[in-house]
């Protein structure tokens, strides 16, 4: 059973099983060890912070080791399964997953002859003051060294696509009709657009931090020690140690009101890659994008001539779980029953998922897009048999020459049912009262000319 027990095969969730390989990144910063190590590093960098307050009680730190901050450190930079193990076991018998932190921290300090400091490790705190502090900075170098490089790579691929294609002349659609004619690349520079300022957004919500002691009061640090300024000690502390942003009054959690507006900015973000999803996904099935064949693969188990943009659909899918759940912590985290209850708890444990299944969704869209190759024949079929969609250039500049009701002109040629051409316009512009300057300024009007600035 031990080979079973890591088998992907036997993952209960697709993210540790099927889609492995794509999220294993995650795993320093959301699996179980990953909590406890945080946790252990927030215990060793606070338990630091008062040695260098100082406290009175810990100056004779320095006399007994010079190395003391370094050997310390060494606990959580070289934090094993094995020690995650030993917190582990502790936890089956005292039933506490935050004080079996403590005690492997305590049991460390005695290994390096510390046991008279041993007290000083997570003194004044609560439990909270250590998830509170080790979640958010978990999910901040998730976000920044796993998530945003993902993103900014897909982004700039598809600026690349946007100028590649600057100049691809296409036939647009509004309520699924041809209308004006557009340009490919800038269909896709609004995608860039678009993203670009959710992502600027984003990098400005604040990762939140509660550092407060049991009801946020830091009554025990302050009856202890009573001429400390505990507030200060504690922003900097969370600041300058953990580079997080310390709520000022709290109840004994945090409010997660910035991790919910993190939550929402991520599910804005995700929408957006689905709307882009949707389209390239018509626009393959419009035949304007063809996709690549890659030897061996079968696209149907039925249909051996098909190709299908799996790519896009998986990407929609895996984006538009993540963001159900998203949605809900957005809505649930903020929310507790006076100064806390345990809700919060169960449902921090599961942000790795959103987080996974985001990941999963930007490979996979990255991938479809590496794939696709623009039909310029098929696009250029669509625009010269769609003439009609130069009315509005037409009708335009005979505004401009003062021409009696241009559009209503226009309306009853194109509104007929019957299939309008080249042919059809010109007969019409050349009937037109005007000089033959302007007429030639409309004839020279074409579906692959009038794409706009």
């Amino acid at each position: 059973m031990s080979i079973l027990n890591t088998n992907a095969l036997t993952a209960i969730s697709p993210i540790d099983g099927r889609y492995r390989d794509k999220t294993e990144v995650l795993s320093a910063y959301f699996s179980e060890f990953a909590l406890i190590k945080y946790r252990v590093m927030v215990e060793i960098e606070y338990f630091l912070a008062l040695y260098h307050l100082p406290l009175p009680q810990l100056e004779t730190l320095n006399a007994n080791d010079s190395d003391i901050v370094a050997k310390l450190r060494y606990i959580y930079e070289n934090f094993s399964i094995n020690d995650a193990e030993l917190i582990k076991n502790t936890e089956k018998v005292i039933n506490h997953d935050v004080k079996s932190v403590e005690y492997f921290v305590k049991q460390k300090f005695s290994e390096l002859g510390l046991e008279n400091y041993a007290e000083f490790v997570h003194f004044g705190l609560t439990s909270q003051d250590i998830n509170n502090t080790a979640i958010p900075l978990s999910l901040k170098h998730a976000v920044v060294q796993q998530y945003l490089p993902v993103l900014d790579g897909l982004v700039e691929a598809l600026a690349a696509l946007g100028q590649g294609w600057a100049h691809i002349p296409m036939l647009a659609f509004t309520h699924g009709q041809p209308a004006t004619p557009t340009l490919l690349g800038k269909e896709i520079s609004v995608f860039v657009e678009r993203l670009n300022n959710q992502i600027a957004m984003l990098k400005n919500v604040p990762f939140g931090a509660k550092f407060g002691g049991a009801s946020g009061n830091l009554n025990a640090h302050k009856l202890a020690f009573p001429h400390v300024d505990w507030v200060a000690f504690s922003n900097s502390f969370v600041s300058e140690k953990l580079g997080l942003l310390r709520y000022q009054h709290t109840t004994q959690i945090e409010h997660y009101d910035f991790m919910a507006a993190l939550f929402d900015n991520l599910k804005r973000i995700n929408t957006i890659l689905i709307d882009l999803c949707r389209d390239i996904w018509t626009y393959i099935s419009m035949d304007y994008f063809t996709q690549e064949l890659k030897a061996g693969e079968v696209g149907s188990s039925a249909m051996p001539h098909k190709i299908n943009p799996i790519d896009f659909e998986n990407a929609e899918g895996n984006f538009g779980f993540a963001n159900a759940i998203f949605e809900y912590f957005s809505g649930k985290l903020p929310i507790s029953r006076l100064q806390r209850d345990l809700t919060d708890s169960t449902t921090l444990r599961n942000i790795g998922v959103p987080l996974g299944h985001t990941l999963i969704g930007l490979q996979s869209l990255s991938k479809g897009l590496s794939k696709i190759k623009v039909n310029e024949a098929k696009i250029n079929q669509d625009l010269g048999n769609n003439w009609a969609v130069v009315a509005e250039a037409i009708q335009t500049i005979l505004r401009r020459e003062n021409y009696p009701k241009p559009y209503e002109a226009l309306k009853d040629l194109t509104r007929t049912g019957s299939k309008i051409t080249q042919e059809t316009l010109s007969a019409f512009i050349e009937n037109l009262h005007v000089s033959a300057e302007i007429k030639q300024e409309l004839l020279a009007i074409t579906p692959f000319n009038y794409t706009g600035a």
